[in-house]
């Protein structure tokens, strides 16, 4: 393919993603305010931690400090730590007690039962955690799953709550805040956020009467009844991307499932850092060939894809003094110019610079080399590998 048709397809790209791909770059859909309903129907919080002594205090403080009007339980399940945060844990819902000025709200640290084959380790442990539930609050309407690094604001449950009983949704949730601080947080988080939505477009998602589905699992809050409808989590016992297949299976279990997903400000906040390249690089690695459904045509067809889409504009316009063609120029910057127009929302959701819009390119390099190294560790039998665990 010439240099000019290479660059045409390019700008063809962006044009069809932009303008016809649900809005997806606007980064719109986002958490507003609903009215309360007649009754605060009881929610139950399940939390599975596993290492996770840097954050857990600050999440366990922020979930006993919400303002959430109606009976909240919060059960966190302990999925083999080795750092000390089932003590972390109960130390900070302890001294939460102490300062509370109402009725400290129930709070029980539960060690998961050793991992049958077949599970992943969270959901395992979200299993055993929903399994107690059951058991001490059966009349809770609604389950909370949010990881444990996940620090929501005061008034977030409340406004999720009120926002589902209003629109009568299934299963709700927000694509957390995540750290974007420092060179590798700041060129990568952005984009990741960019890439999910690309992927994902949350107004389709968001839309009863379209067939996709997603979630984003740091912060869901599903319907009981939903949950029991679809098997629970035992349904999704294996699957690594397990928030998008719970939305999928919900959506689908009948007419009228309604599922919605936002964008979170300060409404759900990540304490993990993501300072490292390393960090971020085994966060998708762990997930992204899973994500292509373990095919190598399909690994094949997205490094090309994403060489074209991403690496052939501004490559092409960087070389102009090389190839000389002003078609060729034009069209590449045509993209490039799309491209880095529809990344803005986003950069600016996250409070970062115009200039670094251009970027984008860099960063999907960046994605594109950590989702082959994602199939290398699962050819390698080191697939899903997670604080210590490997999914083979």
């Amino acid at each position: 393919m010439s240099l000019s048709l290479t660059a045409l397809a390019a700008m063809a790209a962006w044009f069809g993603l932009v303008f016809f791909r649900a809005g997806f770059w606007r980064a719109d859909q986002r958490l507003a305010d609903a009215p309360a309903p007649p009754r605060w129907p009881e929610v139950v919080a399940v939390i599975p931690a596993r290492d996770e002594a840097p954050t857990i205090a600050e999440v366990v403080r922020a979930h006993l400090a919400c303002d959430y009007p109606g009976r909240l339980s919060v059960i966190l399940v302990d999925d083999g730590s080795t750092d000390g945060t089932d003590a972390i844990a109960r130390a900070a819902a302890e001294s939460a007690r102490e300062n509370a000025r109402d009725k400290p709200r129930p709070f029980i640290v539960l060690t998961a039962p050793d991992k049958p084959d077949g599970w992943s380790g969270k959901l395992w442990a979200v299993h055993a955690g929903l399994a107690h539930a059951r058991e001490i609050t059966p009349a809770a309407e609604y389950v909370l799953l949010t990881d444990a690094d996940i620090v929501a604001a005061p008034d977030t449950l409340r406004r999720m709550v009120a926002k589902t009983e209003d629109e009568k949704l299934a299963l709700a949730s927000l694509m957390a805040r995540l750290d974007a601080r420092a060179a590798w947080g700041g060129l990568l988080i952005p984009a990741f956020i960019y890439f999910f939505q690309k992927l994902y477009p949350f107004p389709r998602a968001n839309d009863p009467d379209d067939d996709m589905a997603a979630a984003a699992g740091g912060f869901m809050l599903a319907r009981a009844d939903a949950l029991e409808a679809v098997g629970g989590v035992e349904a999704l016992k294996s699957d690594l991307i397990d928030d998008c297949a719970l939305a999928r299976r919900i959506k689908d279990s009948a007419p009228g499932a309604t599922v919605w997903i936002g964008l979170a400000d300060d409404e759900a906040v990540s304490r993990r850092d993501n300072l490292s390249l390393g960090s971020v690089w085994n966060m998708v690695a762990r997930t992204a060939y899973a994500q292509l459904g373990y095919s190598p045509l399909l690994l094949a067809g997205t490094v090309l894809g994403m060489g074209l889409i991403y690496l052939a504009p501004p490559l092409v316009a960087l070389g102009f003094a090389w190839h000389g063609s002003a078609l060729a120029l034009a069209a590449a910057l045509a993209g490039w110019g799309l491209m880095a127009y529809s990344y803005w929302p986003t950069l600016k959701l996250y409070e970062r610079e115009p200039w670094e819009a251009p970027l984008l390119p860099l960063a999907a390099a960046l994605y594109t080399a950590m989702t082959v190294s994602s199939a290398l560790r699962y050819w390698r039998g080191q697939g899903g590998r997670w604080k210590g665990r490997v999914y083979p």
